[in-house]
């Protein structure tokens, strides 16, 4: 199955956008001079470097399967993943580093004005790209787009953080005020980089389906089944929009080779309707012969 158009649309947005995000904000970073925001502006560099990782593994995703990946390359999209969680890790620690440093040596005054007002206003681009994204992954069912937009979400959680630092300063001038919310961002921003990577991670190893889709698979085999068929050792894996399924068919001693082949197509077809991106693998078993798990 191909990457989704949605997805690779989705992707191509989250770059553009996230280039105009970065210039807005390293330009109210250094119209303020606020560490706070010196880190929201970092954030968005990781973010574009990202969200361009994330073109390259839609795009590669895309290639048919071959002599060397026969079961296609979804899996570059939870590579993908993976290194945009890491990149996110990175960035956090990079700003706990700079917050230290700031609340060493405070500065004397920060400028405000213009340039809290063009951060408010990147951090609403953030939040309706950040939306706009997790509602095209739930639909495409893409790692890489899901993680793209837990990133951006986390960017605008930076920025809120920001922004809240600088006005906290204004109201009680307290500049120490500016780095410590730096680094209770950058906890944040740790976090969710770690939730990134333990995915990516998670589904690389061959994470089963579950929820809905499962439910949704069973309810289709089952449907599909006669009388005298029953299936076991139903197994699932994920490779990005692609889901693997495989069953045993026991079907009636006598039926025929075609017969049996007809039965699998149908499997197929109904799996392939109630979850898109599914391909199902079937082995069939006679009925006089004992198998190995039970029928279902």
């Amino acid at each position: 199955m191909s990457v989704s158009p949605a997805s690779s649309h989705a992707a191509r947005v989250s770059v553009i956008a996230g280039v105009v995000v970065l210039l807005a904000k390293t330009y109210a970073w250094h119209a303020t001079e606020s560490v706070a925001l010196m880190s929201d502006a970092l954030e968005s560099i990781v973010n574009v470097v990202a969200a361009s990782l994330v073109v390259w593994a839609l795009e590669f995703s895309k290639q048919p399967a071959d002599d060397e990946h026969p079961w296609g390359h979804g899996k570059a999209e939870y590579f993908s993943a993976g290194v945009e969680g890491t990149l996110i890790v990175v960035a956090a620690i990079a700003i706990v580093r700079e917050a230290v440093v700031t609340l060493r040596n405070p500065l004397a005054h920060l400028h405000l004005g213009l340039g809290l007002v063009v951060s408010l206003g990147a951090t609403l681009v953030n939040l309706a790209l950040g939306v706009w994204l997790r509602r095209v992954a739930a639909e495409t069912h893409s790692p890489a787009i899901l993680a793209d937009s837990k990133h951006v979400l986390a960017d605008v959680a930076t920025t809120g953080g920001a922004l809240l630092a600088l006005v906290l300063v204004k109201v009680t001038g307290l500049q120490w005020l500016d780095p410590v919310i730096a680094i209770a961002v950058a906890g944040h921003l740790l976090h969710e980089g770690i939730e990134v990577v333990k995915g990516a991670a998670s589904a690389l190893l061959d994470e089963a389906v579950t929820g809905e889709q499962l439910t949704r698979l069973r309810a289709a085999i089952d449907g599909e089944l006669t009388g005298d068929e029953s299936v076991h050792d139903l197994r699932t894996r994920r490779a990005g929009a692609r889901i693997f399924v495989e069953i045993h068919l026991v079907v009636p001693a006598e039926s025929t080779v075609l017969d049996s082949h007809a039965r699998c197509d149908a499997l197929e077809e109904a799996v392939a309707r109630a979850v898109p991106g599914a391909e199902l693998t079937v082995h069939v078993e006679p009925d006089v012969a004992p198998h190995s798990g039970p029928g279902r």
